[in-house]
């Protein structure tokens, strides 16, 4: 009797138990997950101003070092500093004494020469000599008039002039010096033109022309200056993957000085109907890139080619067209057909 009250009081114990727990069990969820809210931009036609900044550096339209052509000592040194000479002028000159008297040696033979020629025509004429005599003394007079030529020559690479108008620069020699090939005298720039130097991304190589007009600025001064693109480079630089340009600078103004640092802006063009949407809705994959369009409650992934961006917004050329409406938040959470619901529209 004992045995059977111990057993159906431990029955009722477990059956409470099991009915308390039962009880406190929280039921599954059931049903599809609450639609993703996000943010979305409804895509229209924007004026689009493609342009692009670039470094340059302003160059005098023409600029050398001046060498002289042989070895020899200055006994002329016409180089002012920051001077503006002509082209031709006479720089330095070379002691050429040596080369003086051959000269002068030369033109005495060359005067014998010349009568001897004479009197053996003479000569030929009444048969009093061969034709081969007359011919060696001819040879002699043309042989020495071309050694006059070279001498000639000698001197005149003695004499270092402009090899166009231009500014002086500072002076490396001092009169007396003896100077080489090697050595610099000075240098010469042609500052009363100037041109301007800059590169830019290979991908904009296309739309340049010559004559496209560009704008710059420098350091230290308020004003915007403007020039006229000359040529481009022919070739792609490989390790930098940008086109080197050159301009013609229009404006003539003291505060522009060869040399200095530029800070180029080139309109590429204006659409008056550019597709725009946020930096921020681009999904790069690989090298694809993919935006994510609301369709019917539905999150929907496209690929887009896109153009130009600036510090907000990035141009669509492909994929997006005028009135889809692009996702622009919770971009890292959505899947193809994810459920989504607009929150704002911008």
């Amino acid at each position: 009797m004992q045995k059977l009250f111990i057993l159906f009081l431990t029955g009722i114990i477990l059956y409470a138990c099991s009915e308390k727990k039962g009880n406190g069990a929280t039921p599954a969820p059931t049903g599809p997950p609450p639609a993703l809210s996000v943010e979305a931009v409804i895509v229209k036609p924007q004026d689009l101003s493609s342009d692009i900044e670039v470094p340059g550096t302003i160059l005098a339209y023409e600029s050398t070092e001046i060498h002289p052509e042989i070895a020899g000592r200055l006994v002329t040194l016409n180089v002012r500093e920051g001077a503006f000479v002509s082209k031709g002028a006479l720089l330095a000159k070379l002691f050429d004494g040596d080369l003086q008297a051959q000269m002068r040696k030369l033109e005495v033979q060359l005067k014998i020469a010349d009568q001897t020629e004479k009197r053996q025509a003479e000569l030929l004429r009444i048969q009093g000599i061969s034709q081969q005599e007359y011919d060696l003394s001819l040879l002699n007079v043309h042989n020495l008039r071309a050694d006059m030529d070279i001498v000639r020559q000698s001197i005149r690479k003695t004499e270092i002039r402009a090899p166009f108008s231009g500014k002086l620069g500072l002076k490396n020699v001092s009169p007396g010096a003896y100077v080489s090939p090697a050595d610099v005298i000075t240098s010469i720039s042609q500052v009363d033109k100037l041109k301007l130097q800059f590169n830019i991304p290979e991908r904009y190589g296309a739309q340049l022309k010559s004559g496209m007009p560009v704008s710059f600025s420098i350091d230290g001064s308020n004003k915007t200056f403007t020039a006229n693109i000359l040529a481009t480079e022919v070739e792609v630089e490989e390790n930098t993957r940008s086109l080197a340009v050159r301009a013609y600078v229009k404006n003539q103004d003291a505060d522009l000085i060869p040399g200095a640092f530029a800070k180029v802006k080139i309109v590429l063009g204006k659409n008056e109907n550019a597709l725009l949407i946020p930096n921020n809705a681009i999904i790069p994959i690989g090298r694809r890139k993919q935006v994510y369009l609301y369709k019917d409650g539905k999150a929907a992934a496209t690929d887009v080619i896109t153009g130009v961006r600036d510090s907000t917004n990035i141009q669509i050329l492909e994929g997006v067209k005028i009135g889809d409406t692009v996702i622009t938040s919770a971009i890292l959470y959505l899947r193809p057909g994810s459920d989504v619901q607009i929150a704002n529209v911008k």
